[in-house]
């Protein structure tokens, strides 16, 4: 399968199986086009190249396996061991912001807090079920997590006791919005993190109109003065995360809001909801637009030595994942769970309070079968309408929580999600092949 596509008056064709990506002029882009649409109807590109020069070069690419590559083998390996753990240390939140998936920190349940008892268990919990697997991750989640940072810490003191012992790394990273965050803490935060990832929606005004108190008041001043404190000249990694609404389809500001404040690392994250906010398929010429306008100065300020790292953007041409990992994902389910306060085990932090998807519980009993081996069809081979996608190997079959918060079904993808992820791959490749030129 082949990929083409334009941007920018240059033209692109990516290799699906391969991901050899090629620059090409628009003589040889039209005629890659043109044997693409043969390929996809089963009829082989190879059988209808002549011997013209510009033929010869790219029956030369097929033989080398970096154009129309015939699909790989099933990659998806042996059964997968849990890896990554989301800690709901906080059923509670100091905002509540209008679009919140988890009901302002509620979940759809009562505002608890997650004790260190079941912290204890549920780190115990997955270096047991890591196998012989060295390195986990665990991510400080919510609600807030702060509001029970005594835990938090506890949790890391815990783990850094045990990790050694047990024949385990474990890397930590919390998620917050920021509100609340003393000298102290941020101190900590600094020391004890691998990853810190902020949520700050990007103008004061936008924030301010999603993202408020319980009193009804904006956050953004406070946010966006602790954040500035926790982030600017840390040295581990971080992202300053916003989310982008129908209300604010101009959001290439936003994005760039951030980036002018000396955030370095910026991730601006399409809502998944229904309602006003819900972004529509008759939004996604104006989406489109937007990301084109973010990429045009993102690319800019790279080149001039003053650039960013926009989350989206961000495709490596070199390297990345291997295959098996490309194929299924997060991994929600099946290398992933998310803990709730009461110890129980959900596939990923946005199942959490679902009662159809609550697997187990770190204090005993096992983990549901059933509902792992649903998690594990999750991947491109299972879901039809992935396998025969091109950005296949770049989403990995999309996130499933999506699929059922907007379809009722995690292996019906979301489709409006799937067109503004190829619009925003499509400008990734664009740049790491521009950037790479340029070395």
């Amino acid at each position: 399968m082949v990929h083409t596509f334009a941007y920018k008056n240059r033209y692109f064709a990516l290799d699906v199986e391969s991901g050899s990506l090629h620059v090409t002029d628009e003589a040889a882009y039209e005629r890659i086009r043109t044997l693409a649409k043969a390929d996809g109807r089963g009829g082989g590109a190879a059988s209808l190249l002549s011997e013209d020069e510009l033929d010869c070069e790219i029956r030369e690419l097929i033989r080398g396996g970096l154009l129309f590559a015939p699909e790989g083998e099933d990659a998806r390996g042996t059964q997968s061991v849990i890896k990554a753990a989301c800690l709901h240390l906080a059923h509670d939140c100091n905002l509540r912001c209008d679009y919140c998936f988890a009901k302002c920190g509620a979940f759809e349940g009562k505002r608890e807090l997650m004790s260190e008892d079941t912290a204890r268990k549920a780190i115990d919990f997955i270096i047991e079920a890591s196998g012989k697997r060295r390195n986990l991750e665990v991510d400080f989640f919510g609600g807030e997590p702060l509001l029970n940072f005594e835990v938090l810490k506890e949790t890391v003191d815990y783990a850094r006791s045990v990790e050694k012992e047990r024949g385990k790394n474990i890397r930590f990273t919390v998620t917050t919005n920021g509100y609340h965050l003393t000298g102290g803490m941020k101190e900590y935060l600094n020391a004890n993190m691998h990853n810190i990832v902020v949520s700050i929606d990007g103008r004061p005004h936008v924030h301010d109109a999603v993202r408020k108190t319980p009193e009804g008041n904006g956050s953004y001043e406070r946010v966006a003065r602790n954040a500035k404190e926790l982030l600017l000249g840390r040295e581990g990694e971080y992202y300053v995360r916003g989310t982008f609404t129908a209300v604010n389809l101009d959001f290439s500001k936003d994005a760039l809001h951030l980036a002018d404040m000396g955030f370095k690392g910026v991730s601006l994250e399409p809502v998944v909801t229904k309602g006003k906010r819900a972004i529509l398929p008759e939004h996604l010429g104006t989406v489109f637009a937007e990301y084109e306008k973010l990429a045009e100065e993102y690319a800019k300020r790279r080149r001039e030595g003053r650039g960013f790292a926009f989350f989206h953007f961000m495709v490596d041409l070199t390297g990345g994942p291997c295959v098996k990992k490309r194929v299924r994902g997060c991994g929600a389910g099946t290398e992933y769970i998310a803990v709730a306060p009461s110890g129980g085990i959900y596939p990923c932090h946005q199942f959490v309070g679902k009662p159809e998807y609550l697997m187990g519980s770190v204090h005993g009993g096992g983990l549901d079968a059933g509902i792992a081996e649903t998690f594990e069809k999750c991947d491109i081979y299972n879901i039809e309408s992935c396998r025969g996608c091109w950005a296949k190997y770049y989403c990995s079959a999309g996130c499933a929580a999506a699929n059922l918060n907007m379809n009722g079904d995690i292996m019906k993808p979301y489709e409006t999600g799937c067109e503004m992820q190829k619009k925003r791959l499509e400008i990734a490749l664009a740049i790491a092949a521009e950037e790479m030129e340029d070395i």
